[in-house]
């Protein structure tokens, strides 16, 4: 498991830094507005990238199922916490209106953050 969150966060990272460039210089461009949401996105990608990282390291020394479920919910988390303010910047670039419960997803996102904070903290802890 530990190979697959280590490969996950290097290409999650490397990623971020793409998107990161496309917001700062094209989106920029095409739709100033949009920039702030899209780097949040980015930000809080990277963030968990390298926590799913982190998690790849520690899992052999804490090899607990709690810190699966870290990796699992810091993953679950970039795609719905940044996927969905990538299409929130994307939707507001191209003028749609009308979200469509789009906004909700956010949120669920950030539990998951959240989640696997307490997950890697608990597997730290309860570890031997």
């Amino acid at each position: 498991m530990h190979r697959a969150f280590l490969s996950l966060g290097a290409a999650l990272s490397g990623l971020g830094v793409i998107l990161g460039a496309f917001g700062a210089h094209k989106l920029k461009q095409i739709a100033p507005d949009s920039v702030p949401t899209f780097q949040t996105g980015v930000q809080y990608q990277m963030y968990h990238a390298i926590a799913l990282i982190l998690v790849a390291i520690l899992f052999e020394k804490y090899p607990v199922k709690l810190m699966s479920w870290a990796g699992i919910a810091f993953l679950v988390g970039i795609l719905l916490f940044s996927g969905s303010l990538y299409a929130l910047a994307a939707l507001k670039a191209t003028g749609k209106v009308g979200l469509g419960g789009l906004g909700i997803v956010t949120p669920i996102g950030g539990l998951f953050f959240i989640a696997g904070w307490l997950f890697f903290t608990l597997s730290v802890l309860n570890s031997k």
